[in-house]
Protein backbone atom coordinates (compact mmCIF):
# COMPACT_ATOMS: atom_id res chain seq x y z
CA UNK A 1 0.00 0.00 0.00
CA UNK A 2 1.62 3.56 -0.83
CA UNK A 3 1.74 5.93 2.16
CA UNK A 4 1.26 9.51 0.64
CA UNK A 5 2.60 12.42 2.90
CA UNK A 6 5.48 10.57 3.96
CA UNK A 7 8.23 12.49 2.55
CA UNK A 8 9.47 16.20 2.73
CA UNK A 9 8.74 18.84 -0.03
CA UNK A 10 6.60 21.55 -1.05
CA UNK A 11 4.96 22.09 -4.36
CA UNK A 12 4.74 25.66 -5.84
CA UNK A 13 1.10 27.19 -5.49
CA UNK A 14 -0.57 24.81 -2.91
CA UNK A 15 -2.14 25.80 0.67
CA UNK A 16 -0.18 25.18 3.46
CA UNK A 17 -2.51 23.51 6.45
CA UNK A 18 -1.68 23.19 10.20
CA UNK A 19 -1.67 19.62 11.34
CA UNK A 20 -2.25 18.58 14.75
CA UNK A 21 -2.31 15.74 16.47
CA UNK A 22 -3.76 15.65 19.83
CA UNK A 23 -2.88 11.99 21.72
CA UNK A 24 -2.90 11.17 25.40
CA UNK A 25 0.34 12.13 26.33
CA UNK A 26 2.29 14.37 23.15
CA UNK A 27 0.63 16.77 21.17
CA UNK A 28 2.08 16.91 17.33
CA UNK A 29 2.10 20.19 15.05
CA UNK A 30 3.01 20.42 11.69
CA UNK A 31 2.58 21.96 8.04
CA UNK A 32 1.04 20.05 5.31
CA UNK A 33 1.68 21.38 2.05
CA UNK A 34 -1.69 20.38 0.08
CA UNK A 35 -0.11 20.76 -3.68
CA UNK A 36 2.70 18.21 -2.68
CA UNK A 37 0.28 16.09 -0.54
CA UNK A 38 3.28 15.93 1.56
CA UNK A 39 4.17 17.10 5.67
CA UNK A 40 6.88 19.53 5.60
CA UNK A 41 10.10 18.93 7.60
CA UNK A 42 9.91 20.24 11.31
CA UNK A 43 6.82 18.40 13.15
CA UNK A 44 7.26 19.51 16.93
CA UNK A 45 6.30 17.56 19.52
CA UNK A 46 4.76 18.82 22.91
CA UNK A 47 3.40 16.88 26.15
CA UNK A 48 0.03 17.65 25.97
CA UNK A 49 -1.45 19.87 28.94
CA UNK A 50 -4.06 17.16 29.83
CA UNK A 51 -3.66 14.99 32.89
CA UNK A 52 -0.64 13.52 31.84
CA UNK A 53 0.89 16.39 33.01
CA UNK A 54 -1.40 17.77 35.42
CA UNK A 55 -2.63 14.58 37.56
CA UNK A 56 -5.54 15.46 40.02
CA UNK A 57 -6.88 18.53 38.13
CA UNK A 58 -10.86 19.02 37.32
CA UNK A 59 -12.07 18.11 33.67
CA UNK A 60 -12.83 21.02 32.57
CA UNK A 61 -9.81 22.91 33.85
CA UNK A 62 -8.04 20.22 31.60
CA UNK A 63 -10.34 21.06 28.96
CA UNK A 64 -9.19 24.80 29.18
CA UNK A 65 -5.91 24.11 29.00
CA UNK A 66 -5.78 21.83 26.03
CA UNK A 67 -7.94 24.35 24.08
CA UNK A 68 -5.86 27.06 24.72
CA UNK A 69 -3.10 24.78 24.38
CA UNK A 70 -3.97 24.02 20.51
CA UNK A 71 -4.73 27.56 20.08
CA UNK A 72 -1.43 28.32 21.23
CA UNK A 73 0.32 26.22 19.29
CA UNK A 74 -1.66 27.08 15.95
CA UNK A 75 -0.40 30.97 16.69
CA UNK A 76 3.04 29.69 16.70
CA UNK A 77 2.65 27.50 13.14
CA UNK A 78 1.52 30.89 11.86
CA UNK A 79 -2.02 31.07 12.96
CA UNK A 80 -2.61 28.37 10.96
CA UNK A 81 -1.79 28.75 7.44
CA UNK A 82 -4.47 28.10 5.38
CA UNK A 83 -6.58 26.30 7.69
CA UNK A 84 -6.19 23.83 10.71
CA UNK A 85 -6.89 20.41 10.86
CA UNK A 86 -7.34 18.65 14.78
CA UNK A 87 -6.94 14.80 15.03
CA UNK A 88 -8.58 14.50 18.75
CA UNK A 89 -7.66 11.35 20.65
CA UNK A 90 -11.60 11.01 21.34
CA UNK A 91 -14.77 10.66 19.66
CA UNK A 92 -15.61 13.69 17.65
CA UNK A 93 -19.24 14.23 15.95
CA UNK A 94 -19.75 15.76 12.94
CA UNK A 95 -20.00 19.26 14.03
CA UNK A 96 -16.38 19.25 15.97
CA UNK A 97 -17.22 18.91 19.05
CA UNK A 98 -15.66 15.98 21.02
CA UNK A 99 -17.75 14.29 23.21
CA UNK A 100 -15.00 12.21 25.63
CA UNK A 101 -11.62 12.14 25.74
CA UNK A 102 -10.64 9.45 28.89
CA UNK A 103 -6.83 9.84 27.72
CA UNK A 104 -6.49 13.58 27.51
CA UNK A 105 -8.37 14.60 30.40
CA UNK A 106 -10.07 11.23 32.10
CA UNK A 107 -13.94 10.27 32.58
CA UNK A 108 -16.57 12.85 32.95
CA UNK A 109 -17.17 16.31 31.85
CA UNK A 110 -19.37 17.64 29.10
CA UNK A 111 -19.04 17.22 25.39
CA UNK A 112 -16.81 20.17 24.35
CA UNK A 113 -17.33 21.89 21.06
CA UNK A 114 -13.53 22.47 20.14
CA UNK A 115 -14.20 23.17 16.55
CA UNK A 116 -16.16 26.07 17.69
CA UNK A 117 -13.92 27.11 20.51
CA UNK A 118 -11.05 27.36 17.98
CA UNK A 119 -12.73 29.13 15.43
CA UNK A 120 -13.21 31.78 17.61
CA UNK A 121 -9.92 31.98 18.58
CA UNK A 122 -7.97 31.86 15.04
CA UNK A 123 -8.59 33.47 11.66
CA UNK A 124 -8.75 30.25 9.42
CA UNK A 125 -11.18 27.62 8.87
CA UNK A 126 -11.06 24.49 11.18
CA UNK A 127 -12.00 20.83 11.37
CA UNK A 128 -11.64 18.29 13.86
CA UNK A 129 -11.35 14.61 13.80
CA UNK A 130 -11.05 11.62 15.62
CA UNK A 131 -7.07 11.18 15.48
CA UNK A 132 -7.99 7.42 13.95
CA UNK A 133 -10.23 8.83 11.42
CA UNK A 134 -7.40 11.06 10.35
CA UNK A 135 -4.95 7.93 9.98
CA UNK A 136 -7.58 6.04 8.44
CA UNK A 137 -6.94 8.80 5.12
CA UNK A 138 -3.37 8.13 5.50
CA UNK A 139 -4.32 4.22 4.24
CA UNK A 140 -7.08 4.96 2.88
CA UNK A 141 -7.16 8.20 0.59
CA UNK A 142 -5.53 5.88 -2.33
CA UNK A 143 -6.43 2.24 -1.38
CA UNK A 144 -10.09 0.50 -2.45
CA UNK A 145 -9.59 -2.22 -0.30
CA UNK A 146 -11.68 -1.87 3.23
CA UNK A 147 -9.55 -2.12 6.26
CA UNK A 148 -9.77 -1.49 10.12
CA UNK A 149 -7.04 0.30 11.77
CA UNK A 150 -6.31 -0.15 14.91
CA UNK A 151 -3.97 1.98 17.16
CA UNK A 152 -2.47 0.17 20.41
CA UNK A 153 -1.02 3.49 22.40
CA UNK A 154 -1.92 4.92 25.46
CA UNK A 155 -5.37 3.46 24.92
CA UNK A 156 -6.93 1.84 21.78
CA UNK A 157 -9.03 2.71 19.07
CA UNK A 158 -10.04 1.72 15.37
CA UNK A 159 -11.78 3.09 12.80
CA UNK A 160 -13.05 1.03 9.71
CA UNK A 161 -12.63 2.55 6.39
CA UNK A 162 -14.78 1.81 3.58
CA UNK A 163 -15.71 2.78 -0.23
CA UNK A 164 -14.01 6.08 0.64
CA UNK A 165 -14.80 6.95 4.17
CA UNK A 166 -14.34 6.24 7.72
CA UNK A 167 -17.94 4.31 9.32
CA UNK A 168 -19.12 6.37 11.90
CA UNK A 169 -22.59 8.25 12.50
CA UNK A 170 -23.17 11.89 13.12
CA UNK A 171 -22.33 12.18 16.74
CA UNK A 172 -19.26 10.13 16.26
CA UNK A 173 -20.36 6.95 17.34
CA UNK A 174 -18.20 3.61 16.20
CA UNK A 175 -14.41 3.16 16.15
CA UNK A 176 -13.98 2.68 19.88
CA UNK A 177 -12.87 -0.73 20.43
CA UNK A 178 -10.52 0.23 23.41
CA UNK A 179 -14.03 1.27 25.08
CA UNK A 180 -16.15 -2.53 24.69
CA UNK A 181 -16.44 -3.97 27.93
CA UNK A 182 -14.01 -7.64 28.10
CA UNK A 183 -13.54 -8.44 31.52
CA UNK A 184 -16.80 -7.69 33.46
CA UNK A 185 -15.51 -8.96 36.37
CA UNK A 186 -15.72 -6.20 40.05
CA UNK A 187 -12.16 -6.13 40.62
CA UNK A 188 -11.09 -5.68 36.27
CA UNK A 189 -8.47 -3.17 35.62
CA UNK A 190 -9.98 0.31 35.90
CA UNK A 191 -9.78 2.14 32.45
CA UNK A 192 -8.85 6.15 32.12
CA UNK A 193 -13.04 7.03 31.43
CA UNK A 194 -14.04 5.49 34.23
CA UNK A 195 -14.84 1.86 33.51
CA UNK A 196 -13.49 -1.54 34.06
CA UNK A 197 -12.56 -3.91 31.83
CA UNK A 198 -12.50 -2.30 28.81
CA UNK A 199 -10.29 -3.67 26.28
CA UNK A 200 -7.80 -0.49 26.63
CA UNK A 201 -7.34 -1.46 30.30
CA UNK A 202 -6.20 -4.18 29.42
CA UNK A 203 -4.60 -4.41 25.90
CA UNK A 204 -3.25 -0.90 25.58
CA UNK A 205 0.40 -0.02 26.25
CA UNK A 206 -0.75 1.47 29.55
CA UNK A 207 -3.08 -1.90 30.00
CA UNK A 208 0.33 -4.24 29.10
CA UNK A 209 2.39 -2.07 31.43
CA UNK A 210 0.04 -2.85 34.35
CA UNK A 211 -0.35 -6.03 33.18
CA UNK A 212 3.84 -6.70 33.44
CA UNK A 213 4.01 -4.83 36.93
CA UNK A 214 0.83 -7.18 38.15
CA UNK A 215 3.06 -10.45 37.19
CA UNK A 216 6.08 -9.23 38.59
CA UNK A 217 4.85 -8.27 42.33
CA UNK A 218 2.97 -11.51 42.26
CA UNK A 219 6.16 -13.52 40.75
CA UNK A 220 8.75 -11.94 42.32
CA UNK A 221 11.22 -14.70 41.16
CA UNK A 222 10.16 -14.58 37.72
CA UNK A 223 10.95 -10.89 37.33
CA UNK A 224 14.21 -11.57 38.98
CA UNK A 225 14.99 -13.71 36.09
CA UNK A 226 13.55 -11.76 33.02
CA UNK A 227 15.48 -8.79 30.76
CA UNK A 228 13.19 -6.54 33.04
CA UNK A 229 15.09 -7.13 36.03
CA UNK A 230 17.89 -5.26 34.59
CA UNK A 231 16.24 -1.91 33.88
CA UNK A 232 14.06 -2.11 36.78
CA UNK A 233 14.90 -4.31 40.11
CA UNK A 234 11.09 -3.25 41.40
CA UNK A 235 8.41 -4.36 38.96
CA UNK A 236 6.42 -0.92 39.70
CA UNK A 237 9.31 0.70 38.22
CA UNK A 238 9.44 -0.70 34.76
CA UNK A 239 8.24 1.31 31.63
CA UNK A 240 6.83 0.49 27.93
CA UNK A 241 10.54 0.67 26.33
CA UNK A 242 11.79 -1.57 28.63
CA UNK A 243 8.49 -4.30 28.17
CA UNK A 244 8.90 -3.40 24.35
CA UNK A 245 12.43 -4.30 24.33
CA UNK A 246 12.35 -7.31 26.57
CA UNK A 247 9.77 -8.86 24.14
CA UNK A 248 11.39 -8.08 20.87
CA UNK A 249 14.23 -9.72 22.42
CA UNK A 250 12.31 -12.77 23.09
CA UNK A 251 12.25 -12.64 26.87
CA UNK A 252 9.56 -15.37 28.21
CA UNK A 253 8.25 -13.24 31.11
CA UNK A 254 7.20 -10.21 29.31
CA UNK A 255 6.23 -12.48 26.51
CA UNK A 256 3.65 -14.07 28.28
CA UNK A 257 2.17 -11.53 29.86
CA UNK A 258 1.41 -9.85 26.14
CA UNK A 259 0.21 -12.75 25.33
CA UNK A 260 -2.54 -12.60 28.02
CA UNK A 261 -3.49 -9.23 26.82
CA UNK A 262 -3.76 -10.14 23.25
CA UNK A 263 -6.51 -12.35 24.05
CA UNK A 264 -9.03 -9.65 24.13
CA UNK A 265 -8.19 -7.84 21.51
CA UNK A 266 -7.72 -10.95 19.35
CA UNK A 267 -11.11 -11.56 20.13
CA UNK A 268 -12.20 -7.87 18.86
CA UNK A 269 -11.03 -8.06 15.39
CA UNK A 270 -12.81 -11.11 15.13
CA UNK A 271 -15.87 -9.11 16.09
CA UNK A 272 -15.49 -7.13 13.60
CA UNK A 273 -14.89 -9.59 10.85
CA UNK A 274 -17.13 -11.49 11.92
CA UNK A 275 -19.63 -9.18 11.83
CA UNK A 276 -18.35 -7.21 8.82
CA UNK A 277 -16.26 -9.02 6.74
CA UNK A 278 -12.86 -6.64 7.19
CA UNK A 279 -9.89 -8.78 6.31
CA UNK A 280 -7.28 -6.30 6.89
CA UNK A 281 -5.86 -4.96 10.18
CA UNK A 282 -3.79 -2.04 9.67
CA UNK A 283 -1.73 -1.39 13.55
CA UNK A 284 -0.41 1.38 14.42
CA UNK A 285 0.30 3.35 17.97
CA UNK A 286 3.78 3.87 19.88
CA UNK A 287 3.28 0.41 22.03
CA UNK A 288 2.13 -1.46 18.70
CA UNK A 289 5.02 -0.28 16.78
CA UNK A 290 7.92 -0.14 19.44
CA UNK A 291 7.53 -3.80 19.87
CA UNK A 292 7.32 -4.07 16.24
CA UNK A 293 7.35 -7.65 14.14
CA UNK A 294 6.89 -9.51 16.96
CA UNK A 295 3.66 -7.95 18.14
CA UNK A 296 1.98 -8.63 14.97
CA UNK A 297 3.19 -12.42 15.05
CA UNK A 298 1.94 -12.84 18.32
CA UNK A 299 -1.35 -11.25 17.72
CA UNK A 300 -1.72 -12.91 13.83
CA UNK A 301 -1.22 -16.22 16.51
CA UNK A 302 -3.90 -15.46 18.87
CA UNK A 303 -6.52 -15.12 15.87
CA UNK A 304 -5.39 -17.94 14.18
CA UNK A 305 -5.95 -19.71 18.25
CA UNK A 306 -9.45 -18.29 18.08
CA UNK A 307 -10.33 -18.92 14.66
CA UNK A 308 -12.34 -16.35 12.14
CA UNK A 309 -14.79 -18.08 10.75
CA UNK A 310 -15.08 -19.17 7.18
CA UNK A 311 -10.70 -18.88 6.69
CA UNK A 312 -7.83 -20.90 6.52
CA UNK A 313 -5.03 -20.40 9.25
CA UNK A 314 -2.83 -18.58 6.80
CA UNK A 315 -5.44 -16.21 5.24
CA UNK A 316 -5.93 -15.27 9.10
CA UNK A 317 -2.10 -14.38 9.72
CA UNK A 318 -2.02 -12.54 6.84
CA UNK A 319 -4.90 -10.21 8.13
CA UNK A 320 -2.87 -8.30 10.34
CA UNK A 321 -0.07 -6.19 9.20
CA UNK A 322 2.01 -2.94 10.71
CA UNK A 323 1.58 0.40 9.43
CA UNK A 324 4.29 2.92 8.94
CA UNK A 325 6.96 2.82 11.45
CA UNK A 326 6.65 6.52 12.18
CA UNK A 327 4.75 8.95 14.36
CA UNK A 328 3.26 10.86 12.07
CA UNK A 329 -0.21 9.20 11.16
CA UNK A 330 -2.58 11.53 12.48
CA UNK A 331 -0.41 14.60 11.03
CA UNK A 332 -0.86 13.09 7.35
CA UNK A 333 -3.97 12.14 7.35
CA UNK A 334 -5.64 15.46 8.75
CA UNK A 335 -3.87 16.60 6.21
CA UNK A 336 -5.07 14.68 3.23
CA UNK A 337 -8.57 15.19 4.69
CA UNK A 338 -8.15 18.71 5.31
CA UNK A 339 -6.86 19.07 1.29
CA UNK A 340 -10.32 17.44 0.67
CA UNK A 341 -12.58 19.81 2.82
CA UNK A 342 -11.33 23.34 1.45
CA UNK A 343 -12.81 25.02 -1.72
CA UNK A 344 -11.32 27.01 -3.24
CA UNK A 345 -11.21 30.03 -0.95
CA UNK A 346 -9.82 28.35 1.44
CA UNK A 347 -13.25 27.82 3.17
CA UNK A 348 -14.54 24.95 5.16
CA UNK A 349 -16.95 23.16 3.43
CA UNK A 350 -20.40 21.90 5.13
CA UNK A 351 -20.11 18.68 7.25
CA UNK A 352 -15.67 18.73 7.14
CA UNK A 353 -15.86 17.76 10.58
CA UNK A 354 -17.45 13.92 11.05
CA UNK A 355 -15.44 12.45 13.44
Amino acid sequence: MTLPGSEGGAAAGGRRVTVMDVGGTTLRVGTFDTASGRLLPGVRRVPVDGMARFPGAPVPVLQRRVVEQIAREAERQDAGGDGLCVAFAGPVGRDGTVRGAPTVWGGGGGPLPLRELLESLLPVPVVVVNDLTAAAWRYGADSPEPFCLLTVSSGIGNKVFRDGGVLLDDEGHGGELGHWTYDRSPDAPPCDCGGRGHLGAIASGRGVLAAVRRAGLADRAGYARSALARSAADPAEVDNPAVAAAVRAGDPFATEVLRGTLVPLAAAIGGVFASIGIRRYVLMGGFALAVGERYRELLAAELVRQGCFGLTDDRVRAMVVLGADDDDHGLIGAGLLMDRRLDATGTATAGVAAG
